[in-house]
């Protein structure tokens, strides 16, 4: 195998860094045969098979390499820093690599929700099956790396459903709702606007429903599309508006959370201070879970204007980490026990040429012998001289000719001349003829 992994996540690089070289999902068509048609120029006779997952935690590429003498890691760091022109001296301070076992495991974790800021959140699986998918589209998915990809989604369920690492998650939603009632006393009062309405901010309206608040407003590029995240997560008092009437309408909200794939900020300082005045100085509370950020990182620095961004909410959602051990413990035997499945698995599949070839020499063999046998069987019945001590000849003849013939090149490589030839042999001799055990 020659797996491999190179990125970075919440946990070794500051959010600044991981905003600048996160990818939005319509950029990786181009930009993942880019990297592939990069990394190609290094072994022009093989293509290695690239993908990217790209979140508000981490910035990881996936990819197997057909030639394991060639290490991709430098080639992958320099491309990255070029494309997001970052210095690849800073970049490669918060990077890790990863090959093999160890990028094995880190994909099984990852998917399972066990790598995630939010241990066991479930959002982080649909994230992995879109970089599978956007992959495959872009054309640099090939089969190797799909069936790491599909190992990873069967263990995340196998983790799900035979641990507890999901049931004591607090999610990012959760979590905004947290930071509102630190600063609001009753959430059943507030008017709640969500930016965005993709995956995380389907999960993040479901728990906002819950909570009960007063409003729910989703503003949204495409008004059908936040018109259908309402429909999903029903309750009174809601509407969909657009983005562009923001701008009108943020004063109105006392808790705003954002998740888009816009690569610049959507809500800008100017906005905020304008909504600001318009609630005379009331406070907003704004969760942003948007990378690149969707909140100006100016905003903060209002007096008024409660900003955070997902890397603030870790405090909040480790609190019951504790809980969360005896689960962790118990995804992680599941994780080992199917790394070591799947570098099985791929070592059969590696071998499997060769073992077809060999039965197939073995069948050619076994078919000459039986059709010079069948002959002089056929010609003995013909002339009539058949009889069962013949048949027990030309028996005997088959058994000890397929014997010779089978046995031939082993018996003329364990004498061998050559020492890698002999020593091969002899290894062969010890552990598949077992000194004459059958």
């Amino acid at each position: 195998m020659s797996l491999f992994v190179i990125g970075l996540n919440h946990t070794t690089a500051p959010l600044a860094l991981r905003e600048r070289i996160a990818f939005a999902p319509t950029e990786l068509s181009h930009a993942l045969p880019q990297l592939q048609t990069n990394l190609s120029a290094h072994q022009p006779e093989t293509s290695p098979q690239i993908a990217v997952l790209s979140t508000c935690n981490r910035m990881e590429v996936y990819g197997f390499n057909p030639n394991p003498s060639l290490a991709h890691a430098p080639a992958v760091m320099q491309w990255l820093a070029d494309y997001h022109r970052v210095s690849a001296e800073e970049l490669a301070q918060h990077m890790y690599v990863l090959q093999d076992d160890g990028a094995l495991a880190h994909a099984f974790a990852v998917a399972s929700g066990m790598n995630s800021m939010v241990l066991g959140e479930p959002q982080i699986l649909g994230q992995m099956k879109q970089a599978a998918r956007l992959a495959s589209e872009a054309g640099t998915m090939g089969s190797q790396l799909q069936q790491w990809f599909e190992k990873s989604f069967a263990v995340a369920k196998d983790v799900r459903t035979h641990t507890a690492i999901g049931e004591h998650s607090v999610s990012m939603a959760a979590a905004a709702v947290k930071l509102a009632k630190r600063v609001f006393e009753d959430f059943h009062q507030l008017n709640v606007l969500l930016v965005g309405a993709g995956e995380m901010m389907d999960v993040v309206a479901a728990h906002i429903v819950g909570a009960q608040p007063r409003s729910l407003t989703v503003a949204n590029r495409s008004l059908e599309r936040a018109q259908e995240l309402l429909q999903a997560h029903p309750t009174p008092n809601s509407q969909a508006i657009r983005l562009t009437e923001l701008h009108e309408q943020l004063h109105q909200f006392d808790v705003v959370v954002t998740c888009t794939a816009s690569t610049l900020p959507i809500i800008g300082l100017g906005m905020v201070e304008s909504a600001l005045k318009a609630r005379r100085n009331r406070p907003v509370v704004m969760v942003d879970l948007g990378v690149p950020r969707d909140i100006e990182h100016a905003v903060s620095q209002l007096s008024d204007a409660y900003v955070y961004t997902v890397d603030d909410l870790s405090s909040i959602v480790a609190h019951n980490s504790a809980q969360r051990t005896a689960a962790l413990a118990d995804a992680q035997i599941i994780v080992e026990r199917e790394v070591h499945n799947f570098t099985a698995e791929q070592k059969r599949r590696a071998h499997m040429p060769q073992v077809l070839n060999l039965r197939a020499r073995a069948e050619r063999v076994r078919q000459a012998e039986l059709e010079r046998i069948l002959g002089s069987l056929n010609g003995l019945a013909e002339r009539g001289e058949l009889s069962v001590q013949n048949a027990q000849e030309l028996v005997a003849q088959l058994s000890q000719r397929l014997t010779n013939k089978l046995l031939h090149e082993p018996t003329v490589g364990v004498q061998s001349t050559d020492e890698s030839v002999r020593n091969a042999w002899q290894l062969v001799s010890k552990n598949w003829l077992n000194d004459g055990e059958l």
